[in-house]
């Protein structure tokens, strides 16, 4: 059995940071990875600065402010949220958000979460299978993060399960600490956010003599982040083609491609929507069902307010006219928007494949998927 100290999960305490920190600052890959965070400065003056760090709040208000900023300033168009409101400063909350970037969609919550709002930061979750090195292992858990074990077999699979829904309930009941997850595990690849229903039942093990109670203790607040253009999305389109025929296996360094390609890539308008939070009275009608039921009902619950409060953009209905062949929401872009979107979807058909229709239509779908569901 695990232990109940959780220390080989958890973030790090204030006083293991001034070791991280000196761990960061003698990297080897620090210069690739702080040159963008601090462009134009002396690397060498910005590890004397961060060896002097000595709690996560410095971490993260200095460092993590500043690659915030410069993803803003050098990848995104426009960026906007709303929802902010729905939240009290004095409450800590379970955010469930829609995953469409490894790195980004957390971090740019936590960014508006404190320095727009002045909430208190949350702890992130992290999967196992990008703790790839000691350099990303000390940077995510300087900055709140806690690992979530992928893999294993189906005790394994139990136990973990009961382990991280034991650590999000201590996290938010007894630490004061709000927790950021993702609806389901892994990135959303094709666009239909969904919440994985296995996700819910997890929330709720570590109290499951009464669901109800279990969830509203949690304060689950849905969380949608949309992009105008997709992070990843030729990655993502051709790694769902090669899905289609065979078994996809990652290749080596691939998700580190993917972090990078997620900070750099231009993302166009990027807004995060915060829903209101779900409570007992939403989930009491839901009390008699059976379990797998009640879990499909509490993810739809989830669901209905991400779709509601993603922001849509001219991409998403150029997609759907282009996979539909209409010009039904012709009103809702211009003709030098579409044509933007025709020269990426070119691009991906120019990829040496066999049948371009099919991989042109996954392209498609990442950008029409959210529009159904929106309507749905």
């Amino acid at each position: 059995m695990k232990s109940e100290t959780f220390d080989d999960m958890r973030p790090y305490y204030d006083e293991e940071i001034a070791a991280a920190m000196r761990r960061i600052a003698d990297s080897e890959h620090f210069s690739t990875l702080f040159s963008f965070v601090y462009p134009n400065r002396d690397l060498e003056e910005i590890k004397d600065i961060i060896r002097t760090y000595t709690s996560i709040k410095e971490f993260q208000t200095q460092v993590m402010t500043a690659f915030n900023e410069q993803v803003i300033t050098r990848s995104i168009d426009c960026f906007s949220f709303d929802g902010f409101e729905n939240l009290d400063k004095n409450k800590r909350y379970l955010f469930v958000s829609n995953h469409r970037d490894i790195v980004m969609d957390a971090s740019l919550f936590q960014y508006v979460l404190y320095f727009k709002f002045g909430h208190p930061t949350s702890e992130i979750t992290f999967g196992s299978n990008l703790m790839s090195s000691e350099l990303i292992v000390d940077i995510g858990k300087s900055n709140k993060m806690f690992k979530v074990i992928r893999g294993g077999n189906i005790k394994d699979f139990y136990e973990n399960s009961m382990y991280l829904s034991k650590y999000i309930r201590y996290a938010i009941t007894q630490k004061q600490e709000s927790v950021w997850i993702a609806q389901r595990n892994g990135r959303t690849k094709d666009g239909k956010d969904a919440t994985d229903y296995g996700i819910v039942k997890m929330f709720y093990m570590s109290l499951s003599d009464n669901p109800v109670e279990a969830l509203a203790e949690l304060n689950i607040v849905p969380v949608s982040i949309s992009y105008q253009w997709e992070p990843c999305d030729t990655l993502k389109a051709l790694e769902l083609y090669q899905s289609r025929f065979e078994k996809y296996v990652k290749k080596p360094g691939e998700d580190l491609n993917s972090i990078l390609t997620g900070i750099t890539q231009p993302k166009g308008d990027v807004h995060i929507s915060i829903g209101k939070p779900l409570s007992a009275a939403d989930f009491a009608p839901l009390a008699e069902l059976p379990n797998n039921k009640f879990n499909i009902c509490v993810a739809s619950l989830i669901d209905h307010q991400i779709y509601e409060r993603y922001k849509l953009t001219c991409n998403n209905y150029i997609a759907h006219d282009l996979r539909s062949q209409t010009n039904q929401y012709l009103s809702k872009y211009t003709e030098e928007e579409k044509q933007l979107f025709v020269q990426r979807y070119n691009e991906v058909l120019n990829f040496d494949v066999e049948n371009k229709k099919i991989l042109g239509d996954i392209f498609l779908g990442i950008y029409a998927n959210p529009l159904d569901s929106h309507l749905y």
